[in-house]
Order: structure tokens, then C-alpha cells, then sequence
């Protein structure tokens, strides 16, 4: 009797026979040899940027782990042809490992200025690359070519890991964007420029020598002539920090990007080194928009770019979320604003073509057929009859979610003081679906306003202590996105709204507790007031037992972060300082993964930077080996906060100067 594995020899052997009959296809013989060549030629690239350093190396990785499948494909290949589909999906595959490459090489040899100030566009691109490499293999015919089911299980853990790196948000690295912020805002002659902020950039960037200046110069002249005068503004930008760098490292500029290339248009009219506003520039481009849209996510970008990843993709380029529908609604308030700045400023914005405005028309009637139903679902809210009054605000909730435009016909309807309203109404379910309705509003920053200045935080805070399950973590999850605006952060803590979250974080489900944690560290991040009521509501106890579970590391990582908050408050250091919470960082620096042992270490540093007696405490529980190891192979923010505890204790006196 045949074992399993004679049977599959023999299954194998007789699919062999009949891919032999199928004739070669011009052209396909090569292409698993010229996808591993792809790979290979990869290693002559060379170190990457700083800024994409991570994510490179980790894209380099993926493409590596196709090499077993690519080798078997090759394999095959020497003595059959390949079935239609597979050849089909190795096409895909060696454009995307082309298109892989492209990108690598533009962060092995881009201008450092311009990928530190693109870093969220090329982060949309690297999430782009990973849905082709995702996309390439599906429906590869793993069984009519004889691929083994190692290798078929291998390529379908790669495309979990690619998914979740499409999905992923990358953390920013907070002080480079505030530098980059800083630099690119302040002009050449601004007495108050802040030096620190300069230098810091040059060391991050490895924009301090003259052949370091050198690089980027020939770096951002090629940048300019591919260019060739579009995007003018953020050019412009990169140039003039070009310069800055190089008169802090004492180098002329006579030979500046600027000066060599007439591809940088001036205006006469117009300052060079304007910057233009954040909010005004689109995430995937960074350019100023001129028709900015709204998706599902509340997110903006420029109507032509979001086309263009649309067309490929359905999740939001910036949070990586998947977009319940696909629709896109104009922004007509940040138009107007942008085009009331481009006016005072007199900055050049070129318009679009006519197609595009048709559209917008188009949008604006389709609008205006819903105006009518929302403002009388809006008159029901105030009815009499509880039914009617039930219904009314549950669709109100419902429109609410689907798009930025219902959530501006609301608005305008007067929806918004009457559904704060019903936040006090005597019916659980009632309040439920109010409260969710003003999360839904709130996502719009016009909306926030409106729902602070109608005084709803004594009836959300009420429904956080004492509404259903859903109706507690949508008031925290409400609370978070009102503090937004920095002003609610003060009236949050002032109405006794801390109390109630650091109880649902201390009670509530996972997702309650996920809502409250952020909740809370974005409000408490104020004078150390709102610290200050968490602390007196038991939160540093309640965010070591979640750090203490093992079962929860994104949870663990946010209470670490949330006891980074308190640490920078002089009654949060005192008990964020507690031995036992020392201990509980030391640990986690020894024994925690990565983002754990970089989060550890930042509490470290803060408590230790005004009491060296933490940092004795710390070295006392066997913190040393565990940081130099850190400081060695931690993440890159891991890295530089063990160094900085590690200078700290030579600094103290604790360790011998070197």
C-alpha cells in the first residue's frame, strides 16, 4: 500500500508530465531568474536615509522571503512551462519588486531634506508597494506547478505580514516633524530662530559636513530637474533649508540648489521662504490642495490624488483604515480658507480643469437632495412622541457615519443643540444613539466647536458613569475627539470628566478601555492639572496592572505612554516614582519587546532627569546590561533614550566617565 508521501511523489510526477505538453509562452522562461535577480542586485544599493531607514530594511526583508518560491518556480521552469496564471502573477510580482527597488534607491540617494519633510507621502508609497507585492501572488497555482506546502504556507504568512504593513501607521518621530516645522517656518533673518532646532536637524539629517552638504546639493538639483517647476512651494522650502544648514556649518551658498537651477520659479510678489499652512497641503502630495475632498475616514486630500490611490486601494492612505464606501465630499470650508490665504498671500495656485469643478456641481446638487430629509429627521428630534423622537436620532446617527457632507447638512440644520439635548433624556437608548451621533459629528473640526459651545460635556460625562455599555465607550471616545481643541481639555477636567474614564479603563471592556486610555492621555496633556485629577483617581495603579499583562501589549505600550504624561508633572513624578514602578521599568527594559523597552526608557529618562536617586533606584534593580543592549540593537527612539539614561548616570556620578 502507496504511504501519503508516495502517493504525493507520484501526484507530483504526473503533474509534471502534463505541464510538459503545455507549450512555453514567449517571453515567461525568464521570469523567476529575473525576479531573483531583482533581489539580488538589491544588496549594491547601499545604506538608506535615516528617516526610511526602518521601513527599507524591512521591505528589503519581505522581498528576500520570496527567494525559496522564486528558486522552486526556477526550478520548474528549466524543464516545463509555467500554467497562464502563474505566469500572469509573476509578472505582477517582478513589477512590484521593480517598482520596490525604485523606491529603495530614491531612499538610498534622495535629497535627506526633501524625504525627512515627504516622510508621510512616502509612507503611502511604501503601503502602495506592499499591495502589489500582496496583490502579485494571489491565485498563484501553488498545486498544478508542484510548489510545496511549506513554501505555499510561507508566501501566505508573507502576505498577512504585508497586509498589516499596508495597514500599519508608522510613529512619527515627534521632534524631527516639530524641527522641520520650526525650520521651515522661520525666516533667514528671524533674529528669534531657535539654533537648537537647526542643529539638531543637521545631526539627524548627517547634514553637518561640507561633503555631506555637498551630497544633498547634488541630491536636490536632481530632485528640481525632475520636477521641472511644479511643486514649486515645497521645493522652495527645501531649498532655503538647504542654505540654513549650510551657514550654520559655515559653508557658502553661492553654489546653492537655488542659485544653479532656474527650475525653482520666484514670485515677485511673494515671500520665498512662505510656508504654507499644514492643513492647507494634501497628505499624499504635500502640496497645497485646490479642490480638497473629504473620504469616509474624515480625512482631506486633493480630489486627483485620492482618485489616483482609490483606483488601486480602499483604505485611507494616512490612518491606514478601511473606508466603509468610496465616496468623496468636497471641503468647501478649507477652499475657502485656502483660497482667502492663497489672496492675502498672494501665492499662485493653479486651478483645475473644468471636468473637475463639474464634478464638484455635481456633488453640491446630489447634496442638496438630501437637505430636505435630514432637517426633518432634525424637527423630529424635538417631537413629542418618544417613537418618532427614537427613530429620528437613530438615523441622524446612521447619516452621521456615512459621509462629511450629511454631517455638515446637520449641522446646518440645527441638529446639534437638539441632539444635546437628548443626551439628558430619561431613555438609555435614546442617549445611546445621541452620544454615538456626536462622535459621528464631532469628527469634523467646524462641528467640535459647534458641540462645545452647546455646554454637551455634563451630559456626556453623565452617560460616562452611568449610560449602557456602547453608550460609555462612545462617550469616552467622544470626550477624546472633543479635546482636540485645546481649550475642552481644561473644561473636561473642571467638570470631574477624568474620574469617570480612569474607571472605565479600570472596568470596562477592551474596547472601553482602549477609548478611555486615549481619552486620557490627550487630555492630560495640559498644565499637569488634568494629571494631577487622574492621579487622585487611582490611575497609576490601574496603568500597572494593564503593563503587567502580558496578554495586552498595544494596551501596556499606551499606559506607558500615558505614564510618560504624568512623569512631566511634579505630583506625577512623585508617584509614577514609586520603586515598585521602578522595578516594573527596569523589567520591562530587560525583559520587554522592543516598543516596550523604548517606552520604559522614556519614563526613565523623565523621572530620572530631575532625580538621580530614580536613576540609582533603576541601576540598583540590574537596569545597566538590559540598556547598553538597548542602546545597541533598541528601535531608534529605544537608542537614543537608553543613551541618554545611560549619560544621565555618568552625569550622576554613577557610572565612570568614559
Amino acid at each position: 500500500m502507496a504511504t501519503d508521501q508516495e502517493t504525493r511523489e507520484e501526484d507530483n510526477e504526473k503533474r509534471k508530465e502534463s505541464m510538459i505538453l503545455v507549450h512555453r509562452q514567449g517571453g515567461d522562461e525568464n521570469l523567476a531568474e529575473e525576479t531573483i535577480a531583482i533581489v539580488g542586485s538589491l544588496k549594491s544599493i547601499g545604506e538608506f536615509r535615516r528617516t526610511q531607514r526602518k521601513e527599507c530594511q524591512s521591505l528589503v526583508r519581505r522581498m528576500k522571503l520570496f527567494l525559496p518560491l522564486l528558486e522552486e518556480i526556477r526550478d520548474v521552469q528549466k524543464t516545463l512551462s509555467l500554467p497562464e496564471s502563474a505566469a500572469l502573477c509573476l509578472k505582477k510580482l517582478m513589477k512590484a519588486f521593480q517598482s520596490a527597488k525604485k523606491l529603495l534607491k530614491l531612499c538610498h540617494g534622495g535629497s535627506k531634506i526633501y524625504l525627512a519633510m515627504e516622510s508621510e507621502s512616502m509612507m503611502v508609497r511604501f503601503k502602495g508597494v506592499y499591495g502589489k507585492i500582496s496583490e502579485a501572488v494571489e491565485g498563484m497555482p501553488y498545486h498544478e506547478m508542484g510548489i510545496s506546502q511549506e513554501e505555499k504556507e510561507q508566501v501566505e504568512l508573507l502576505q498577512v505580514q504585508l497586509r498589516r504593513a499596508k495597514k500599519r501607521i508608522e510613529t512619527q518621530d515627534i521632534e524631527l516633524t516639530m524641527d522641520l516645522m520650526v525650520a521651515t517656518t522661520t525666516n533667514e533673518d528671524n533674529r528669534n530662530a531657535d539654533i537648537a532646532c537647526f542643529e539638531r536637524l543637521a545631526s539627524k539629517l548627517s547634514l553637518q559636513t561640507p561633503e555631506e552638504l555637498r551630497q544633498e546639493t547634488i541630491a536636490i538639483n536632481k530632485l528640481i530637474k525632475e520636477r521641472q517647476g511644479t511643486k514649486s512651494e515645497t521645493t522652495q522650502q527645501i531649498v532655503d533649508l538647504l542654505n540654513k544648514l549650510k551657514k550654520l556649518a559655515g559653508v557658502t551658498v553661492e553654489n546653492s540648489a537655488e542659485s544653479n537651477d532656474s527650475n525653482v520659479p520666484t514670485s515677485p510678489n511673494k515671500c520665498a521662504n512662505m510656508a504654507v499652512p499644514n492643513e492647507f497641503l494634501c497628505p499624499i502630495t504635500s502640496e497645497i490642495m485646490t479642490d480638497p475632498v473629504i473620504v469616509a475616514t474624515g480625512q482631506t486630500y486633493e480630489r486627483e490624488s485620492i482618485q489616483n490611490w482609490l483606483d488601486a486601494n480602499r483604505t485611507c492612505p494616512k490612518t491606514g483604515q478601511f473606508l466603509s464606501h468610496l465616496s468623496l465630499a468636497p471641503n468647501f470650508a478649507l477652499k475657502n480658507l485656502i483660497l482667502q490665504w492663497c489672496e492675502k498671500n498672494n501665492y499662485p495656485i493653479t486651478r483645475k480643469d473644468e471636468s473637475t469643478a463639474a464634478a464638484v456641481v455635481v456633488e453640491e446638487e446630489a447634496t442638496a437632495a438630501d437637505r430636505e430629509e435630514i432637517s426633518a429627521l432634525v424637527q423630529k428630534l424635538s417631537s413629542s412622541k418618544l417613537d418618532e423622537q427614537r427613530e429620528a436620532v437613530e438615523k441622524i446617527r446612521k447619516l452621521s457615519k456615512e459621509s462629511a457632507v450629511n454631517r455638515t447638512l446637520i449641522a446646518e440644520a440645527g441638529g446639534i443643540p437638539s441632539i444635546v439635548q437628548l443626551l439628558s433624556y430619561p431613555d438609555p437608548r435614546i442617549q445611546e444613539q445621541a452620544v454615538t451621533a456626536l462622535l459621528n459629528l464631532s469628527i469634523d473640526q467646524s462641528n467640535k466647536k459647534l458641540i462645545s459651545q452647546e455646554k454637551a460635556f455634563p451630559a456626556i460625562i453623565e452617560i460616562l458613569e452611568t449610560g449602557t455599555v456602547d453608550a460609555k465607550e462612545n462617550s469616552a471616545a467622544a470626550l477624546f475627539s472633543l479635546s482636540m481643541l485645546e481649550e475642552n481639555k481644561v473644561k473636561i477636567g473642571a467638570l470631574n470628566g477624568i474620574a469617570p474614564l480612569v474607571n472605565l479603563l479600570r472596568t470596562g471592556t477592551l474596547r472601553g478601555k482602549k477609548d478611555a486610555m486615549t481619552a486620557l492621555v490627550n487630555i492630560c496633556l495640559d498644565d499637569g492639572t488634568n494629571a494631577s485629577h487622574a492621579i487622585d483617581a487611582g490611575i497609576v495603579s490601574v496603568l500597572q496592572s494593564v503593563i503587567g499583562d502580558s496578554k495586552q501589549d498595544e494596551m501596556a505600550i499606551e499606559a506607558l505612554s500615558m505614564l510618560l504624561v504624568l512623569a512631566k508633572s511634579t505630583e506625577g513624578r512623585r508617584e509614577v516614582g514609586q520603586l515598585h514602578l521602578i522595578e516594573t521599568l527596569v523589567n520591562l527594559i530587560r525583559e520587554g519587546n522592543p516598543k516596550k523597552q523604548e517606552c520604559a526608557a522614556a519614563v526613565l529618562v523623565e523621572l530620572g532627569t530631575g532625580n538621580r536617586n530614580l536613576i540609582l533606584a533603576a541601576l540598583q534593580y540590574g537596569v545597566y546590561d538590559s540598556l547598553v543592549e538597548v542602546s545597541r540593537n533598541g528601535t531608534e527612539r529605544g537608542q537614543r533614550k537608553a543613551h541618554s539614561l545611560l549619560k544621565l548616570m555618568t552625569k550622576a556620578g554613577y557610572l565612570p566617565s568614559s
